[in-house]
C-alpha cells in the first residue's frame, strides 16, 4: 500500500504507510514568524488523527468524534490549483495565489509583505524573500511563476506537522508536505500537492483544509 491520508467519513485522518509526524511551533524570531520543530513523534506505520478537535490525546484520534456527533462534511472543491489561483504580475516573477490560508503568516518577509515583493521583484532581495515566502507557504496558497510560466516548488519530504501557534496561544491545523495523496471519505483523490493544511479543530468552513478557524475558536488542545 502506497503512503495516503485517508479521510473518514465524519471521523479521522487515516495515515498510512509509515509517513513522519512531527509537533511544530510557530514562533516569532526578530519580527518575523519561524517554524520550529519541537520533536518527532514514535508512530506505527498506520495512524489515525482528530479531526473533530475534540480529542484527549491530540493529534490522535480517541473516538470523540462520535460523541460529540461531529459533521465532517467536506465542503472544499477539487478543483485544480491553476484553475482556481489568482495571477499577480510583478516585474521578474509572477505570483499564483489561490486564497486558502491556514495563517502562518510567512509571506511576510523583512522588505514587505509577498505581494509587494512580487510587484517590486526587480530588486534582487525582494525577489529571494518573494520566493522564499512562498516556499514556505504551508497550505499552498502562494506559488511564484517565472514569466515562462513555470512554478517554483521547494523540494520536501513527505511528512506531517502538527502545530501549535505560540504567539497567538492557540493550536493550528496539519502541515502536510511532500506529494502525500489525500482520499476523501466518498473515495475520492484531491489534487496531489507538495504542501497543504488540513484542518484539526473541526471548525473549518473549507473541509478538509485549514482555513485558520482555530484562531477565530482560540482552539488549544
Amino acid at each position: 500500500m502506497d503512503s495516503k491520508i485517508k479521510i473518514i467519513k465524519d471521523g479521522p485522518y487515516l495515515v498510512s504507510k509509515d509517513i513522519p509526524l512531527y509537533e511544530r511551533e510557530l514562533v516569532e524570531q526578530d519580527g518575523l514568524i519561524v517554524l520550529k520543530t519541537i520533536r518527532k513523534i514514535d508512530v506505527d506505520s498506520d495512524y489515525a488523527l482528530c479531526r473533530c478537535g475534540k480529542s484527549s490525546n491530540h493529534p490522535f484520534c480517541d473516538g470523540s468524534h462520535t460523541k460529540c456527533e461531529f459533521d465532517g462534511t467536506e465542503t472544499a472543491g477539487f478543483s485544480k490549483y491553476e484553475d482556481r489561483a489568482e495571477l499577480l504580475e510583478g516585474e521578474t516573477i509572477n505570483l499564483l495565489d489561490d486564497n486558502r490560508c491556514a495563517f502562518a503568516r510567512f509571506c511576510h518577509k523583512e522588505n514587505g509583505d509577498i505581494w509587494t515583493l512580487t510587484e517590486n521583484s526587480n530588486n534582487p532581495e525582494s525577489k529571494k524573500q518573494a520566493v522564499e515566502a512562498a516556499n514556505q507557504c504551508p497550505t499552498g496558497r502562494l506559488t511564484i511563476m517565472t514569466l515562462d510560466g513555470d512554478l517554483i516548488e521547494p523540494e520536501l519530504e513527505p511528512s506531517i506537522s502538527f502545530i501549535r501557534d505560540v504567539p497567538k496561544h492557540v493550536d493550528g491545523g496539519l502541515f502536510v508536505t511532500g506529494n502525500i495523496p489525500l482520499e476523501s471519505a466518498d473515495n475520492k483523490l484531491y489534487e496531489t500537492r507538495n504542501r497543504y493544511a488540513l484542518c484539526r479543530c473541526g471548525a473549518s468552513n473549507d473541509k478538509p483544509f485549514c482555513d485558520a478557524m482555530h484562531v477565530s475558536i482560540k482552539f488549544n488542545r
